[in-house]
């Protein structure tokens, strides 16, 4: 049987606060190894866009991602907020390495393709080499990996995170039973946005499609949830969405399943 690596994605507001980041920290360090981090950073390439006057455009609640901007998430993802997670990890007796998909070839992506919104510089996974990765883990390093892939010909592109952490869960699940869990500011899936005592506790795919017409899944909710699901069918053994609270609290959040 596979030894168990927790993979875990965390973004939103966590990222943003220093109390709410030292905080998920605290917990991220007492999961028992093997584990893996992967983390967004979005407010905080917009903050820095606008203070380099840089305007942000968004489609969707997608970023717009052009030459001027990828050089911001670029900065940012690979270099601030990475390298702060990393720091802070060290701190923490937690030997960690910090990764965009360029560093050992990790996540090779291309441009997406335009159809009705041309979003730049944005990169759709083609395929991930976890090879190296595994053997980093292997020896007690715990990867910390930023959403940024490159294209094979020296392009970087800017990818959500959410689809970094589906594929590298689906690529590692041959070497360990993974774990992936999505840690941001709620509880889990709700019913009601503003109300966080109504977590929905397991989806699958039909109560997903169910609740995407109803209206109570919404805007950014879907695609990680699509990655979610997307995990699962690529072995990945458990997905969990959840906040900082729930990554040590058995049976929280929302869990996904076939």
């Amino acid at each position: 049987m596979n030894a168990q690596l927790t993979i875990v994605k965390v973004g939103g507001k966590i990222l943003e606060s220093d109390e709410a980041l030292k905080n998920f920290l605290d917990d991220f360090c007492v999961l028992p190894n093997p584990k893996l981090l992967v983390h967004g950073g979005g407010r905080s390439a917009t903050q820095l866009a606008k203070r380099l006057g840089i305007e942000t455009k968004m489609v969707d609640g997608r970023r717009i991602t052009d030459s001027h901007m990828l050089e911001v998430v670029t900065m940012v993802y690979g270099g601030l907020v990475n390298k702060k997670v990393v720091a802070a990890l060290q701190a923490k007796g937690i030997n960690s390495l910090g990764l965009t998909g360029a560093d050992l070839n990790l996540v090779r992506a291309h441009k997406r393709i335009v159809k009705d919104v041309d979003y730049g510089f944005v990169g759709d996974v083609d395929e991930v080499n976890v090879e190296l990765l595994a053997s980093l883990i292997a020896r007690g390093i715990v990867p910390v990996v930023a959403p940024l892939t490159h294209d094979g010909k020296g392009q970087m592109l800017n990818t959500n995170a959410d689809t970094i952490a589906s594929n590298l869960a689906g690529g590692l699940a041959n070497n360990y039973s993974v774990r992936l869990v999505y840690c941001f500011e709620k509880p889990g899936v709700l019913i009601q946005p503003d109300d966080d005592s109504s977590v929905i506790p397991f989806l699958n795919q039909q109560l997903f499609q169910m609740y995407c017409r109803e209206g109570i899944i919404a805007e950014g909710m879907i695609p990680k949830l699509e990655n979610g699901f997307n995990a699962l069918s690529m072995g990945v053994n458990e997905v969990v969405i959840t906040n900082i609270e729930g990554l040590t609290i058995p049976d929280s959040g929302t869990r996904l399943g076939a």
